[in-house]
């Protein structure tokens, strides 16, 4: 079993920065691919980025230079550093642990709130 805990969440102006971090426990974590989500109020979930085992990225366009996802293997702990947000980065965010086996339903955190308000 896998637990995802996300911190890192706040209150934040439009222009500053956040940076969000997701803890795993269990005996699962360097291998898999992991991922950031947010879903904002009356919107479904969204896709934010990803991170390989290898460190390979990819992000959402609406993300793209602005936000940047990493992780430590060693803690093991997947990050997203949010720079120059915007009130529509508005959500709360969400990190992923995808199965290995895709039969398997995937791990998610409970989610930490960003607000993004002058």
């Amino acid at each position: 079993q896998v637990q995802l805990m996300e911190s890192g969440g706040g209150l934040v102006q439009p222009g500053g920065s956040l940076r969000l971090s997701c803890a795993a426990s269990g005996s699962i974590f360097s291998g898999n691919l992991m991922g950031w989500y947010r879903q904002a109020p009356g919107k479904e979930r969204e896709w934010v980025a990803t991170i390989t085992s290898g460190g390979a990225t990819n992000y959402a366009d609406s993300v793209k230079g602005r936000f940047t996802i990493s992780r430590d293997n060693a803690k093991p702990t997947v990050y997203l550093q949010m720079n120059s947000l915007k009130p529509e980065d508005t959500a709360v965010y969400y990190c992923r642990l995808y199965r290995s086996v895709r039969s398997l339903p995937d791990y998610w955190g409970q989610g930490t709130q960003v607000t993004v308000s002058s």
